[in-house]
């Protein structure tokens, strides 16, 4: 008989509910030694009207108890994010309802399968098209501007002296030229991780950004683990995103970025210790964010967050200031340094 009511339609649950209700006021009535006189007189006035409002209180309870979980289902269908995965409706009520929301649940599986796949797939074009560009500001503009720079070099020697000091301030403006270009084209392709790996990446990019009033502060392990291409260029494009946002919007005067590993605790059945996380933490005093809305600039650091299966939290820091925490869960394929195939970096003009 349970299962029988478990397979009911809510239409049916609910006049089924309903008729319940009715059909004990009816009997009460039918049984009881109630009368009801013309004109209605104040006594059974008073009985009706009492026992109205019984079946009003008892319909709404019962009607409550069976939507309170469609109810949660539409508050979870307001709040869901998909960049930030995972929650899910624990399944409640019967038949129509747990199915309803089973399917809910199902959907939000495929949805965020479609849209880390997708994110993937765009991630790894920009890559490539970043990656050809600075290759052509290196190989292209770059041999260029340093031809043009030999040729003011011949000129300068050859001109009289007041024209040689003209050249040689064009010069050097070509020069500042050929360095900015050179700069751009590391950030769109960081070679320095490529080859000498994350750490000395990150000293690199905190040195670059300690200019102009504002000073890094670097932190970084030297015992951390082997980890994947795609974990290591992760890490860096957010630590390189959250420093332009820092310099370009927080007006802060100091940033302290902390890289450390953080492994689990020693299995004793096991004789080791397994996994872990590694912790990037870059934390600033400038304004803080004082809830503006996120830009393209934090949302694709979620969306590269969600590559590899990271958790990264962006709010007020201890005190004043913004603080970014990016926590990348180690697995076997991390502890091996396997690499994972997508890579994408994340441009520095994507704004806050």
């Amino acid at each position: 008989m349970l299962d029988e009511t478990q397979r009911l339609s809510l239409f049916w649950r609910i006049f089924l509910l309903n008729a319940a209700v009715v059909t004990v006021a009816f009997a009460l009535l039918m049984v009881g030694p109630f009368t009801v006189s013309t004109p209605v007189l104040l006594t059974e006035a008073m009985i009706l009207s009492g026992v109205l409002v019984v079946m009003l209180v008892a319909n709404a309870g019962l009607l409550r108890l069976g939507l309170a979980p469609l109810e949660r289902l539409t508050r979870t269908m307001n709040t869901v994010d998909l960049l930030r995965p995972g929650h899910r409706l624990a399944v409640t009520g019967r038949s129509g309802i747990a199915d309803l929301i089973r399917s809910f649940n199902t959907m939000l599986d495929r949805l965020e399968a479609e849209r880390a796949a997708s994110a993937a797939r765009a991630l790894s074009a920009q890559e490539a098209e970043r990656q050809r560009i600075a290759q052509e500001l290196h190989d292209e503009v770059g041999q260029t501007l340093t031809a043009v720079l030999l040729e003011l070099k011949r000129v300068a020697d050859h001109a009289p002296e007041p024209v040689a000091g003209e050249v040689r301030q064009v010069q050097e403006t070509v020069r500042n030229g050929l360095d900015e270009i050179r700069r751009i084209a590391r950030r769109l392709r960081p070679g320095v991780l490529e080859e000498l790996g994350l750490s000395s990446a990150l000293k690199s990019l905190a040195g670059e950004f300690s200019t102009a009033g504002l000073t890094v502060r670097r932190t970084i392990d030297g015992d951390l683990p082997a980890l994947g291409k795609e974990t290591e260029l992760v890490l860096y494009r957010v630590a390189q995103e959250s420093l332009t946002n820092t310099a370009r919007h927080s007006g802060a005067r100091q940033v302290t970025l902390k890289l450390t590993h953080r492994p689990r605790p020693r299995d004793v059945r096991a004789g080791e210790s397994a996994g872990g996380e590694i912790e990037l933490r870059l934390r600033d005093d400038g304004r803080g964010v004082a809830g503006a809305a996120e830009g393209a600039g934090i949302q694709g650091m979620r969306e590269r967050a969600l590559l590899i299966g990271a958790d990264l939290t962006i709010g007020p820091a201890p005190g004043r200031g913004t603080e970014v925490l990016l926590r990348v869960p180690l697995g076997e394929e991390d502890q091996r340094g396997t690499e994972v195939l997508l890579r994408a970096p994340l441009g520095e003009e994507d704004q806050r």
